[in-house]
């Protein structure tokens, strides 16, 4: 009796311990969860324009006639009317060659690749002042977008309408991991200098914060794995999915079979 006891005590302590291993640590940052207050370093947040982005640039003044030389034409005109429709224009904008180039009005080929918005604004700005006094220079990177996939509750591509946009951002964006997503593991894959490179994150850690992927760049793939139990959840519905079609392939079969039987003894 004893022994079976004690038989029964192992077991149950067993799926304890193998229910716990497959827990998934929820809170975010638990290494400084019982710290009051701190300070972090800051880091560069800007994004680098790449081969193929797209950009808005647009250039005015006090006198814009001055600058209007500067700008793309638009493809039709301010507004118009079109089968009895108002037709407001399409900005223009630029595409960053392979080479990293864009041929910019006046100003002939300019190398972007590699710059921020904010330097290319500023070198704009010093090549116009030549010939325009205080000219204002907007540049925006048209197709900041991330994506984020796997156990999160609203996956799929998220467009950035700001440069400073976070890890954290992104989650949030989509609607933050599900109970089931791997906190300890999460997958970046990001493209740089014509490569792909990836990095595995732990999102129960704070040295997140001041990692270089911490904010994001244009094109950023974040992946959240599927914890253990999720898995396992997955693994249990396709077997019993394959069981439950092969027990209505064999009803179906005993079924015609019967069938035919009874057609027999009746004749």
């Amino acid at each position: 009796m004893k022994t079976k006891s004690l038989f029964l005590s192992i077991v149950v302590a067993g799926a304890f311990a193998s229910c716990s291993s497959n827990k998934t640590v929820l809170p975010y940052f638990t290494d400084i969860s019982t710290i009051k207050e701190g300070t972090l370093p800051a880091d560069n947040y800007l994004p680098e324009i790449k081969p193929d982005d797209e950009l808005y640039i647009a250039v005015t003044s006090a006198n814009p006639e001055a600058t209007a030389i500067y700008n793309i034409a638009t493809t039709n005109p301010s507004t118009r009317e079109l089968f009895g429709q108002t037709i407001t224009p399409t900005p223009q904008t630029y595409i960053v060659t392979s080479n990293g180039d864009i041929e910019f009005p006046e100003l002939g080929r300019i190398h972007v690749a590699g710059m921020t918005v904010e330097q290319l604004q500023a070198e704009l700005t010093a090549k116009i002042s030549k010939d325009v006094d205080n000219p204002i220079v907007v540049v925006d990177l048209v197709n900041f977008q991330v994506n984020v996939a796997g156990e999160v509750n609203h996956p799929g591509p998220v467009k950035v309408r700001r440069n400073r946009f976070s890890i954290l951002d992104a989650l949030s964006a989509a609607g933050d991991m599900t109970p089931y997503g791997e906190r300890s593991n999460v997958l970046l894959i990001r493209e740089n200098n014509g490569k792909k490179e990836y990095v595995h994150i732990d999102m129960n850690s704070s040295d997140i914060l001041t990692s270089p992927y911490y904010y994001l760049q244009q094109n950023d793939y974040i992946y959240v794995e599927p914890n253990k139990v999720r898995q396992a959840n997955s693994k249990y519905n396709q077997d019993n999915a394959f069981k439950l079609s092969v027990i209505s392939t064999v009803v179906s079969a005993a079924s015609v079979i019967a069938s035919l039987v009874i057609a027999l003894a009746v004749k």
